[in-house]
């Protein structure tokens, strides 16, 4: 297997979370196995690696329920026609990625919007699957515009996804470290849970959100006019991070496409 799988085991459900390689910037899908079924959170952004985590999350031997994708960056969907099963989302993040034009993946293979748009809106508020209540909560503001976040209260797991990264540089292309930093004040504000599931890299506990916060005051403060310097910097603070490629990427959107 090219990607890292950690499992973690909540009574009746079990948590699966697949990293991708720093090839597809350690992106993470998370497979929440309940009793009987497989719900699938975020789909992969190369084609090799969503047929890799949709294999193993068939190899669980339950149905797949549905994919759910957070929000509309294209890690997180570009594979989620490889799982075949139906594609929910909320009603703002269906209309974005309906919005954009075809794309493709890092190793140049297509994905087609028409392929990967949510067909089922997710409506905030609790839903009862297979006997688990899922509470999905919107966000806005962060690393995209508009993201979900998923609870599961009887387990005491939070799936912040793109609102929170563990060990792995934050991507900064949507320019709103205010944002970001009052919804992790946010996230970091409900107690109960134990295990938070992130966006990029592996499970954390609830010392990530203080970790995210730090790294985006740091952000803050080193991030000036120049991406090349910006990067130096915030490798020198936090050089046992991975995932220094997305730095790289949200240069292009802060600094222009001529910086690295």
């Amino acid at each position: 297997m090219n990607g890292t799988v950690t499992v973690i085991g909540k009574g009746a459900v079990r948590l699966h979370s697949y990293m991708a390689p720093d090839d597809s910037v350690n992106v993470t899908t998370q497979l929440i196995e309940t009793p009987s079924r497989v719900v699938v959170v975020d789909a992969q952004f190369v084609r090799g690696y969503a047929d890799e985590v949709a294999a193993y999350a068939r190899g669980l031997g339950k149905p797949l329920d549905r994919v759910i994708i957070t929000h509309a960056h294209p890690d997180h969907f570009g594979g989620a026609a490889r799982f075949g099963a139906p594609v929910h989302a909320l009603a703002v993040v269906r209309d974005q990625i309906a919005g954009l034009e075809d794309g493709q993946d890092p190793t140049g293979a297509p994905i087609l919007t028409a392929e990967v748009t949510p067909a089922v809106v997710i409506e905030p508020g609790t839903e009862v699957i297979d006997g688990v209540p899922f509470v999905f909560e919107a966000y806005t503001g962060g690393e995209a515009a508009d993201e979900l976040v998923i609870k599961l209260p009887e387990q005491g797991v939070l799936v912040a996804q793109d609102l929170v990264y563990h060990d792995i540089h934050l991507f900064l292309g949507n320019n709103d470290i205010a944002g970001w930093r009052k919804a992790v004040e946010r996230l970091a504000g409900e107690a109960g849970y134990d295990t938070v599931l992130v966006g990029h890299g592996t499970p954390a506990g609830p010392e990530v959100f203080g970790e995210v916060g730090q790294y985006l005051a740091d952000a803050e403060e080193l991030l000036g006019d120049d991406g090349e310097a910006y990067k130096k910097a915030i490798v020198d603070r936090y050089p046992g991070y991975g995932g220094r490629f997305l730095i790289d990427i949200a240069n292009r959107y802060l600094f222009g496409a001529g910086h690295a």
